[in-house]
């Protein structure tokens, strides 16, 4: 057995943590782009599962649904090009956090709705039961992931790196 001593794996950080990066900002990527994805083709189910949390007038929450998918498919197509990395790590944890507060909003009002993140969403027929915890648990991960991007945004194959010029990311102290 070969054991590694603790300033070995400190001194691989600098470049493992780069391509991390760029596996955490594809994987929000596809986040976004599914999510989007799957809501762009019914625009109206959309607002209707926005409407079904019950915080805001029915009008806005179908324009707020109706707008939805473009803002999280923009923000996937950003991430997938690493371009506004950061700004779109952002603004993807500031989404994740109303995502998360509607959620816990539903559950702790009693409400039984589909939460809508990767399709219809609304109010769930007689019987269901909601998944609250799941899809609470599932948005903290990606929230991880948007904080990862937040505080290292600069990764390889990327069109921020080629618009800073950079070669290599791995010795950034972002």
């Amino acid at each position: 057995m070969i054991v590694t001593a603790p300033h070995t794996r400190v001194a691989r950080w600098p470049t493992v943590r780069p391509w991390i990066g760029v596996a955490v900002r594809l994987g929000l990527a596809a986040v976004w782009l599914v999510a989007g994805g799957s809501k762009v083709g019914d625009l109206a189910a959309s607002g209707r599962a926005v409407n079904a949390y019950q915080v805001m007038p029915y009008d806005l929450a179908t324009v707020i649904g109706a707008a939805l998918p473009f803002v999280e498919l923009a923000l996937g197509l950003l991430l997938l090009l690493g371009l506004a990395t950061r700004l779109s790590a952002g603004v993807s944890a500031a989404l994740l956090v109303v995502f998360i507060v509607g959620i816990v909003s539903a559950w702790s009002r009693g409400l039984a709705i589909d939460c809508g993140c990767f399709g219809a969403g609304g109010e769930l027929a007689e019987g269901q039961t909601p998944s609250y915890l799941p899809e609470i648990l599932r948005d903290l991960g990606f929230l991880a992931l948007a904080g990862f991007l937040l505080i290292w945004p600069r990764t390889p194959v990327s069109v921020d790196g080629w618009l800073a010029g950079d070669a290599s990311v791995e010795d950034e102290d972002e």
